[in-house]
This record gives C-alpha cells, structure tokens and sequence, in this order.
C-alpha cells in the first residue's frame, strides 16, 4: 500500500514510536534523495536482492515499499542501483557462498561510483563472526543490519545519506513487532502475511532461532486488518507465514489457535486462496486438519518438514517426533483430504547417520508418498549443536544423497500422474516463460500448470484441464472460468 511521504514537521524531533518514527526518516530521506537526484540529473535508483524464504521475500516487499515512498525508482540491475541492498539468508552454506561472491562483484561498482550505497540486512547479519568479517574485508558495505530491526531502515539510510559514514545497527532480540509501514508487493494478485517470528524448537542443525530469535505471534486482528486491505487492494491469494505456524498464539493475550486464525483468514471477502508456510509434525494438529477439509478455500497442500526418517537422527536432531508418529500423521491428512499435496524438507548427511539411518529414510518417503520434497545435503552452521559434532565424508553423503533424490523425483512424479485429465482450479501467475502465448498458474496442491492464452488475465482463476502431466508441472488448456 503506497501513500505519498508526509513531510509535515520534518524539523522537529524524531517521534520515539514506532512505526511513527520510521514515517519520520523516510519523509527526510525523500528530502535528501531529491537534493542527489536534482544533482545527479535523473532520478535515484534502487534494486533489493533477496537470498531465503518466504519470510524473506515479505520483508523485501516492505523495504521496496520504503524506498518507493522516499521517490527511489527502480534499478535495472544491481550496476545501475544508487542504493542496492542484499537481504541475506543463512540456512544453508550455499546461500553464504552467493553473497559473498555478489559483494566481490560490487567492489568494481563501488570504484566507478563512490556515490553508491551498499546495504546488507537479513539472517547472516545476525552472526557475529559474519558481521566481522564484512567489517574486515569489505570496508565498501554502508549499512548493515539485522532481522530483529528491518523495519528501521529509513532510519538508518537517514543517518547514511547525511554522514556518509559506515552503519551497523545489530541487536539482539526483538521488544515489538513493527508491520504497518509501507510494502510494495512482488505480484498484485497474491502476498504473504506474516502471522509470528521466530522459533522455539532449537533443532539442533538450525541457525533459525539464533538469528530470528525465540516466537512472537502478532495480534490476530492486526493479521485480518491486513488481509482485509490487502483484498481490497485486489490480492486474491494469501500466505500465511510463520517458522512454525502451528505455534500461532502462544503468549498472546488473545485466546486462538493457528486452526482457528486460519478459518478467519479464508473468511475474508475476495480472498479465494489461504495457503501457509511453515508446519512443525510435531504440532500439526487435528482441529488444523479439520478446518482444511471443510474449507474449500484453503490450498490443498501441507509442507510438512520430515529431515529424517531415522528414529534415532531424528532425536539427534530434536526433532521430538517419531518415524511412526510422522507416518501416522500424514495418512490422518490423506483421510480427510484425499485431494491434499504433501511436500517435505529431507536432510542428508546430518551428523552420525548411516547408510542404514539413509534406508530408513527412503522408506518414510515410500511409504508417505510425498508430492514434492526439498532435498538437501547437511550444512553445518556455526553455532548450532550439531556443528560441533563429528562430520561425515562428504562421497559417502553425495552417494546417499543421490539416493534419496531418485526415490523422491521417481515418487512426486507418480504422485503427479493422478491428477492427468482432471479440470482443476488455476491461479494465473504470469506468462509461461518459454512461450509467451502461454500462461503459467498454480492449482490448489500447488503444481504448476502451463496454457494457452484465452482471453483472461493474470491474477484470474481459471478451470484447466490437465491434459498432460510432464513430471513436475502439466500442459493443458482452458475448460472456462470459475
């Protein structure tokens, strides 16, 4: 939602509210930025990157939201940008490797422009060990900050626009949840909305709770509130984000449940699709997949992060569930939801595990079926238990990963077939990349679906018949309007 900048009382003292005060420095860097772009001869340009999540993505859409209102254009790309910023993820080592290797990029657009603003933010920021290093090695980065902070940007581009110096602003922990600042949304027709922050389960391969800190649940009518004008605004399509939304409502004072928030969302006027991101096994519970089954609304589709189907890694891990107890769980949800797509995280290589821990896992996915899963081999993270333990080779991880990746690319695509020469509910996403007479959208269980243009228009919902399934996403073609 874009409002013009108010500059009213620009020469008093910044408000100590939020999100009052972050309205404040945005209001004064509009000022400065139009001062550099009458200099300049055109106007300041600015281009966000964003490495991660869900999560991830929704703070990037609030941070282009800021600096839309402080009069920045869009970049073309991260050369032409005045001010880039790197909204970073560390959940995987890869993720680390890719900024690093962007931030040696930006070295040679910082010597052909010294005027250039580099800013970094997200879950990397959070590790101290990494603040340290761009501190050392790339005295080039002007702002760096954290995720417990995203929302004060304005404040801190403020104080970079008029001292020129270098600023980094990490704390902590989080003392409120700041939402109602401007958000420029990546489709028109579909967002993300965050319900809580942080985790609490402290699996022991993950870096989530340090840097995202333990959980918050916002209030669930600043949540509808949300919606509601997110719906006016023309969004069709919502998701529900949170690192383990099954948590929803623990601390607040308000009595409701993740079921409960989830009814009250698919019962927003001209929301016609509730999806949600991320489910812990361990709290999935009954009334949740009630409200699924009875709710048409509500996608057909259920992530639920299996990581191991070993007894005893899944200990290791913390994950505080059993193979059986996962297994029993997704045949409740395929009872009441026969139409349900399940899709998972699995990891490979964890620490301890054996060819034999591998074979279990293999058998949980035989037996589950799952329609898709997000395989990846471990990663340590500085910080975390299983970082310190005993690494496994990393042939002998490669030769079980392999494993697992055939048995779930052969499963989801079988898994895929049985809905071949059905017409279901599309969503029309945008235009099929390869061939521009064709539209790409998403049924309910979240499969991709390509088809002919007929007339309707991106953000629509479509009846298409699934002529033909090619594995991972299916042809077909227009069967009327829903």
């Amino acid at each position: 939602m874009m409002t013009e900048p108010d500059n009213t009382g620009l020469n008093l003292s910044p408000p100590a509210d939020e999100p009052a005060r972050q309205f404040y420095f945005i209001g004064k860097c509009a000022e400065l930025i139009k001062k550099r772009s009458e200099k300049l001869g055109r106007p300041m340009r600015s281009m966000i990157q964003t490495f991660g999540c869900q999560m991830n993505e929704r703070d990037s859409e609030k941070l282009a939201g800021v600096m839309a209102q402080m009069g920045l254009e869009k970049a073309g790309s991260e050369e032409e940008a005045d001010i880039l910023v790197y909204n970073t993820c560390t959940v995987r080592e890869n993720a680390d490797k890719r900024l690093y290797g962007r931030l040696g990029v930006c070295k040679a657009y910082k010597q052909s422009d010294k005027e250039m603003i580099i800013a970094l933010c997200g879950c990397m920021m959070q590790e101290e060990h990494v603040v340290e290093r761009i501190k050392a090695s790339y005295p080039y980065v002007d702002i760096i900050f954290g995720t417990f902070n995203i929302f004060s940007f304005p404040e801190l581009l403020y104080k970079r626009l008029g001292s020129g110096e270098r600023v980094i602003d990490i704390r902590k922990g989080a003392d409120r949840i700041v939402e109602e600042l401007p958000s420029e949304r990546k489709y028109s027709f579909k967002t993300g909305v965050n319900i809580m922050y942080g985790c609490d389960n402290f699996c022991t391969y993950c870096i989530v709770p340090y840097v995202r800190g333990r959980e918050r649940s916002r209030e669930p009518k600043e949540i509808i509130r949300e919606i509601e004008r997110a719906a006016s605004e023309g969004v069709v399509e919502i998701m529900l984000l949170g690192q383990n939304v099954n948590s929803y409502g623990k601390g607040l004072d308000t009595d409701i449940t993740f079921a409960e928030l989830l009814s009250e969302a698919a019962g927003v006027d001209g929301i016609k699709r509730v999806r949600f991101m991320t489910s812990h096994p361990k709290d999935l519970s009954p009334e949740l997949i009630k409200v699924i089954a009875g709710n048409e609304k509500i996608a057909r589709h259920i992530h639920l992060p299996l990581q191991s189907g070993s007894d005893r890694i899944l200990e290791a891990m913390n994950r505080h569930y059993t193979r059986e107890k996962y297994i029993a769980l997704a045949e409740m949800i395929r009872a009441e939801i026969p139409d349900v797509s399940i899709t998972s995280d699995i990891i490979v290589g964890f620490p301890g595990e054996s060819a034999g821990d591998v074979d279990d896992t293999i058998d949980v996915i035989e037996r589950v079926r799952f329609d898709g899963a997000f395989t990846f081999e471990y990663s340590p993270r500085t910080g975390t238990p299983a970082a310190r333990m005993e690494q496994l080779d990393r042939a002998f991880v490669q030769s079980n990963f392999d494993r697992v990746l055939h048995t779930v690319q052969r499963i989801s695509k079988e898994q895929a077939g049985r809905f071949e020469g059905r017409v279901m509910e599309v969503l029309i996403e945008g235009e099929d990349e390869k061939d521009p007479l064709r539209y790409t959208g998403r049924i309910s269980q979240n499969n991709v679906v390509h088809f002919p243009k007929e007339g309707y228009d991106i953000g629509d919902f479509v009846n298409v018949s699934l002529d033909e399934c090619r594995g991972f996403y299916y042809n077909g073609k227009v069967s009327g309007m829903k």
